[in-house]
């Protein structure tokens, strides 16, 4: 899902999203119409055009247009198909309609799957429940700039997009439990690292401010941070119940590299990620820079990489 739209109903559907573009140098600002290669009287009968109103990069602002004055989300689900990754360079076929999807998700509005969620089938997630261990969720709209890749030589130059979250008050409750009981906190996936991650500086933003917002790119490496989880947490829990709210929704451009302290996750479960992405300097954080040994293992006994290959259980040194 694009990182912000403006959205307006009528006989003529229309709604501005700021997205990603593929090929952008080659549209010129010239209206698009989608080209119905099965003869689809809906996608016929809708005629959706796309117009390009402003461009920045890779990304940009695109008004889309359509008949019927269904809501957009109606226009995707009739015009549009499952968003597999640009990497695996092949069209979206039947099977993604399946395989391409946790059997968790309840949430409409990621342009991706959170993969690592992709190897939990039924029977393991009893057998996880049978452990006594005990499953949560998160949420995380993933947006298409999680497939950007690094091309500054600088990753400071490189700029992180917006996702939204959202984290119920009762989650954040059973965080704070674990936290000061000791118990581990193993993150299914990236995105679920961000968002946890993100809590702190929400909270920190609270504190100080008074009210939480969107947690920013480098937030975490602008200064020391004199409180501790837990008081940040607890910052979170006090807004939300004196503004009677359930769950803490923001956004975050939160980018983890090296040098990045861990607060909240202490194991992570994920794939095997592209070279020169920022998922990479993620797990290179989260392992302590180890990860081209963890690597080299996955290359030479044919592990499998990106969205549908295998998985793996990483630890932080600081706390195996």
């Amino acid at each position: 899902m694009p990182e912000e739209y403006n959205l307006s109903f009528a006989s003529v559907g229309s709604c501005e999203w700021k997205c990603v573009i593929g090929n952008a140098k080659r549209w010129k600002g010239d209206t698009l119409r989608l080209i119905n290669t099965a003869s689809d009287p809906a996608v016929e009968a809708m005629n959706l055009r796309a117009e390009l109103i402003s461009r920045d990069g890779q990304t940009g602002i695109v008004r889309f247009l359509w008949e019927g004055g269904a809501p957009f989300s109606g226009v995707l689900e009739v015009c549009g198909s499952i968003p597999i990754p640009p990497y695996l360079n092949r069209d979206t076929e039947k099977i993604d309609l399946e395989r391409y999807q946790t059997l968790y998700a309840h949430v409409r509005g990621s342009v991706a799957a959170p993969t690592a969620g992709l190897h939990f089938t039924e029977r393991v997630l009893s057998g996880i429940d049978s452990m006594g261990i005990t499953r949560e969720r998160v949420c995380l709209h993933v947006g298409a700039g999680t497939f950007l890749p690094v091309k500054e030589g600088d990753v400071a130059r490189h700029p992180m997009h917006r996702e939204p979250f959202a984290v119920s008050v009762g989650l954040l409750r059973r965080i704070v439990s674990a936290l000061r009981s000791s118990r581990r906190i193993i993150a299914v996936g990236t995105t679920s690292v961000r968002t946890l991650e993100s809590l702190y500086y929400a909270g920190v933003g609270i504190i100080e401010n008074g009210s939480p917002s969107d947690v920013d790119q480098w937030v975490p490496y602008e200064r020391e941070f004199p409180y501790t989880t837990e008081e940040a947490l607890e910052a979170i829990i006090s807004y939300l119940e004196a503004n009677s709210l359930d769950e803490l929704v923001l956004g975050t451009r939160i980018i983890i590299v090296p040098g990045f302290r861990f607060r909240i996750v202490d194991t992570l479960v994920t794939n095997f990620h592209q070279p020169e992405s920022t998922l990479i300097l993620l797990v290179s954080a989260f392992v302590d820079g180890d990860w081209r040994r963890i690597y080299d293992f996955a290359l030479s006994n044919g592990f499998r990489f990106l969205s549908y290959g295998d998985s793996s259980l990483l630890f932080r040194p600081d706390v195996r």
